[in-house]
């Protein structure tokens, strides 16, 4: 099951906005601005730089998230946002002892699809295991053969066989990653996969994160989500044409 967790951010997010923002403006210096700051005073300013569409000093404010129970199709997705910093349970590393895959609730809902889909899941991982038993002896023959001890000769043909064998495993593979954005990151991040056109389940992932940035700097994060939550669906044409919906999930109605 898909699960998001903040785990850090910057500490005081909002106000350290409110005295970046501030700076452009002031004679006085980031200290004694931010020791000005009251939590009216913080409201107010975050309030006119949404008002402004005055982005940049939101930057200085990062989130870290930390994430279970997701495929390797939604980190696909996920990395294509470049204005972030990424760290990912590698398969080069970890070898998957157990089948352990997402699957699609479409499928999940089909008993048909879903027996078809499982049974390809169990092929994939059975495949990845038996490449990884052949490609792992012939590697530690060849290390051994050349000299290697054992406990290294071991370890360097696990990692050669897993490396090669992972080829086989599919996109629905479970992973675990770490990601951090800054702030100005997320409120695009949330426009493009809080929309109903995102896909599944970046679009869960989306929205538990928006949840929790709204949980830790409310003001920060007030008016993020898909561009119909505010405004006019930025699709056109190819709107969903449930803005109503995405509105109420927003608290804006």
């Amino acid at each position: 099951m898909l699960k998001v967790r903040l785990i850090a951010h910057t500490p005081e997010p909002e106000k350290l906005v409110a005295a970046a923002a501030m700076i452009c403006y002031s004679p006085s210096g980031a200290d004694e601005i931010m020791e000005g700051l009251s939590p009216e005073k913080v409201d107010g300013f975050l309030r006119m730089l949404t008002d402004m569409g005055h982005e940049s000093p939101i930057e200085h404010a990062s989130f870290t998230f930390a994430a279970e129970g997701v495929s390797r199709s939604l980190l696909a997705q996920l990395t294509r946002h470049r204005i972030a910093s990424f760290s990912v349970q590698s398969q080069r590393y970890v070898r998957g002892r157990e089948p352990s895959f997402i699957t699609p609730p479409e499928i999940a809902a089909d008993k048909a699809a879903a027996e078809i889909y499982e049974a390809s899941m169990r092929r994939a991982w059975e495949d990845y295991g038996r490449l990884a038993e052949l490609l792992f002896e012939r590697h530690l023959r060849e290390l051994t053969e050349a000299g290697e001890d054992e406990r290294s000769a071991r370890k360097k043909a696990e990692k050669a066989a897993i490396e090669d064998a992972r080829f086989v495993l599919p996109n629905a593979c479970e992973t675990k990653l770490v990601m951090t954005m800054n702030a100005r990151s997320l409120h695009n991040f949330f426009r493009l996969r809080c929309c109903m056109r995102a896909q599944w389940e970046i679009r869960e992932l989306a929205w538990q994160m928006l949840e929790q940035c709204r949980a830790a700097a409310p003001g920060l994060f007030a008016k993020a989500g898909p561009s119909c939550a505010y405004g006019a669906c930025s699709e056109g044409k190819m709107s969903c044409g449930r803005a109503a919906e995405v509105r109420r999930r927003c608290g804006n109605v």
